[in-house]
């Protein structure tokens, strides 16, 4: 079997001559191919403003500095995600205050957060992990109760919804990621979205120097003398990155519905195999079906993954809990045992190859593949 890979992107040949159209043109940095694909990014979300940046770690970063959360501060969040959420919060000034996540999501647990607030609490930074939405009516009730600002990271969960809310829709602000391995992707690049246009707008001054004139405003007009009201980061988006994303916008239901018919193809087969679990899809919410996770048992999971290498399958491991990585063991005293939930998760989980290009009979082929490597198990 040739190799499959564990992702490959949606990029088309539309999308490449939008591409084309911009890198012939004079102005490849922040300007109108940015302003429309925030135009269009809005309205698929139901949000008023969107601000394209860098990355989800920037969008993340910026939105907590609006928010005027900083030094002293202490940010709830969850230990299942990649480093970038917590990181996000020290890059602020703040630290994270991780709380265990459920065990039959991956989600951080809203019933724990309560117990974690203190009178340095200033934000809930939720992770909507693999594309599920967390539990974002509970949250915005405990933030509501206690004065706490929401900034959600859904870097997975773009056409996620959970009792008929969308990210965004009830926080402060959501922020997106489109990396190479997510639903839609420009190589690198992050989007926050929000309803307060005040706060757009001071985004868009953050993620510029803090200089309050872009490039496209000194330039393509008459030429305005800009000034730097604030301090900010070098973290906008540009015309190249919007370019690819456009298109892939306009796709992303389609996408998402051969995403859906392959994870439940997944599903499907892997029911043969009682040594996998999987993480559960809530009742009445939309997955985003971003990652495709299963659990196998722990003492065994690195080499079921190499077994998966050895046979030319693409696998990641999302995720090893932030709390247990040196840097936070060093620096905060971290250690096993402290969120079990999420060490569970982090030891058991394997991702496997999950997009548009998969074809059915690569799918039967890793699930095949599985089997032999349980069953090669049992004979030994």
């Amino acid at each position: 079997m040739k190799k499959i890979e564990f992702f490959l992107h949606n990029i088309n040949n539309d999308d490449l001559l939008r591409l084309n159209k911009v890198v012939k043109s004079i102005f490849l940095t922040t300007g109108t191919e940015v302003a429309l694909f925030e135009q269009a990014f809005s309205k698929y979300l139901g949000i008023k403003q969107t601000v394209g940046v860098t990355s989800c770690t920037a969008a993340l970063h910026l939105s907590l500095l609006a928010l005027g959360i900083g030094n002293g501060d202490e940010v709830i969040t969850t230990p299942m995600s990649f480093c970038a959420t917590a990181n996000a919060i020290l890059h602020a000034g703040a630290k994270p205050v991780f709380v265990d996540v459920e065990e039959d999501t991956g989600n951080m647990n809203a019933e724990l957060i309560e117990a974690a607030i203190t009178e340095k609490t200033k934000a809930i930074l939720p992770v909507h992990l693999y594309g599920q939405m967390c539990d974002m009516e509970k949250i915005h009730e405990i933030a509501s109760r206690y004065n706490l600002k929401i900034v959600e990271d859904a870097a997975h969960s773009i056409e996620a919804s959970r009792a008929g809310l969308k990210p965004g829709q009830i926080s402060d602000a959501a922020c997106f990621s489109f990396y190479a391995t997510k639903n839609i992707t420009s190589g690198e690049g992050g989007a926050i979205s929000t309803n307060n246009i005040n706060l757009a707008e001071g985004l868009r001054i953050l993620r510029l120097h803090g200089i309050d004139k872009s490039a496209a405003d000194r330039y393509t007009e008459k030429y305005r003398h800009w000034d730097m009201p604030i301090l900010g980061w070098k973290y906008n988006m540009d015309n190249i990155q919007a370019s690819l994303l456009l298109g892939q916008l306009r796709r992303i239901d389609k996408l998402w519905e051969k995403r859906n018919q392959l994870w439940e193809y997944y599903e499907t087969l892997l029911k043969t195999i009682k040594e996998i679990e999987l993480l559960k899809t809530l009742p009445g919410l939309k997955h985003a079906r971003h990652l495709f996770t299963i659990l196998v048992p722990a003492k065994r999971r690195d080499q079921i993954l190499w077994s998966l290498q050895k046979n030319n399958i693409g696998v990641a491991v999302n995720y090893r809990p932030i709390h247990l990585l040196k840097y936070y063991r060093k620096s905060y005293g971290f250690k096993e045992g402290d969120f079990p939930v999420a060490e569970e998760i982090g030891k058991r989980t394997i991702s496997l190859p999950l997009y548009p290009k998969l074809k059915k009979s690569q799918i039967l082929y890793i699930v095949n593949v599985l089997k032999k490597i349980f069953a090669k198990n049992k004979r030994y």
